[in-house]
């Protein structure tokens, strides 16, 4: 069974960073794909960053490219995202999310295993 647990949000300003942390157990690199997910109040959640199953190609939305990074310890068991140059816009509840054979890691179809999220609060 797969198990995402996420920590690591808060409340900054505008221009902050934050990193969030994601302990996952329970999958394989070479058959899972795994990814950061946010939703705001009122909206759709929307892929924010992931890492492909296999070779582990990283992908990114286009509103966090240059300031997000995804990222995994070696042993593959904590997943990261750094979030950098952090503006209003990126307020949401940040989500974890596994999933087997997803070829698109940003888009939520497929992943079956999600976090419980973490709160992301920018402030301008």
């Amino acid at each position: 069974q797969v198990q995402l647990v996420e920590s690591g949000g808060g409340s900054v300003q505008a221009g902050g960073s934050l990193r969030l942390s994601c302990a996952a157990s329970g999958y394989t690199s070479f058959s899972y794909s795994i990814a950061w997910f946010r939703q705001a109040p009122g909206k759709e959640r929307e892929g924010v960053a992931g890492i492909r199953f296999g070779a582990g190609s990283t992908f990114y939305a286009d509103s966090v490219k240059a300031r997000f990074t995804i990222s995994r310890d070696n042993a593959k068991t904590t997943l990261y995202l750094q979030m950098n140059n952090l503006m209003p816009e990126d307020t949401a509840m940040y989500f974890c999310a596994a999933g087997r054979w997803v070829s698109d890691p940003l888009k939520t179809d497929g992943f079956a295993y999600w976090g419980q999220g973490t709160q992301v609060t920018v402030s301008s």
